[in-house]
Parts: structure tokens; sequence; C-alpha cells
């Protein structure tokens, strides 16, 4: 979370605003006090969103593997 004053935010938010990253805080203060609280928010998770993705699988794809065969008995 960072932090700046009101004349900076006022001078240059979206230059502020685009240096933030998914999740990233701002927070403006006047003097001492916070003002206001930006918060980018992270991106929502879609699911499916990778169906038909996968185009060869290996038939064997589940077969044990030869390192844990001593394992498996």
């Amino acid at each position: 979370m960072s932090s700046v004053t009101l004349e900076e935010a006022q001078a240059n938010l979206p230059g502020l605003i685009h240096q933030l990253a998914p999740g990233d805080e701002l927070v403006v203060m006047e003097g001492k006090q916070p003002i206001a609280k930006i918060v980018i928010p992270k991106p929502r998770v879609q699911l499916g969103a990778m169906r038909g993705t996968v185009l060869y699988m290996a038939p064997d794809f589940d077969a044990p593997l030869e390192d844990f065969k001593e394992y498996m008995e």
C-alpha cells in the first residue's frame, strides 16, 4: 500500500493509477488524515476459460511413473 498527498494526487492521478498493479492500494492523504483509498481489483478467475486448449494428451498420461514403482506395491 502506498500513499500520496492530496496535492500529488490532483497533479498526477492518471499516472499514479497506471503505476498500480492488480491488488495494489493507493491512499490519498490530506495532512496526516487519509481521505481516499483507490484499490485496483484483481481480475476474477473465469471457470472453463481454458477449455479446449489441450490439443494432445499421451495415451499413458495417467500411467504410474517408473520412479514410483516401489511405492505402488
